[in-house]
């Protein structure tokens, strides 16, 4: 079962900024709090593109070492 309890609780703040970030970037407008009206094609562009720039990221990381 999925749970959303975050693993280090003191990056939530870093998190949503980055999830706003991502939303901005896919152009869908998320508020702060809830976002239950959003469509599933939508939640998943963000979720998308949060993924992608952790991949990218990673890559840059382990690509300098």
């Amino acid at each position: 079962m999925a749970s959303n309890k975050s693993l280090v609780p003191e990056a939530k703040e870093a998190l949503d900024r980055f999830k706003m970030e991502a939303a901005s970037e896919v152009g869908v407008n998320l508020s702060q709090g809830y976002n239950g009206d959003l469509t599933a094609r939508q939640a998943g562009s963000i979720g998308g593109q949060m993924v992608k720039k952790m991949i990218e990221k990673y890559e840059n990381d382990i690509k300098t070492k």
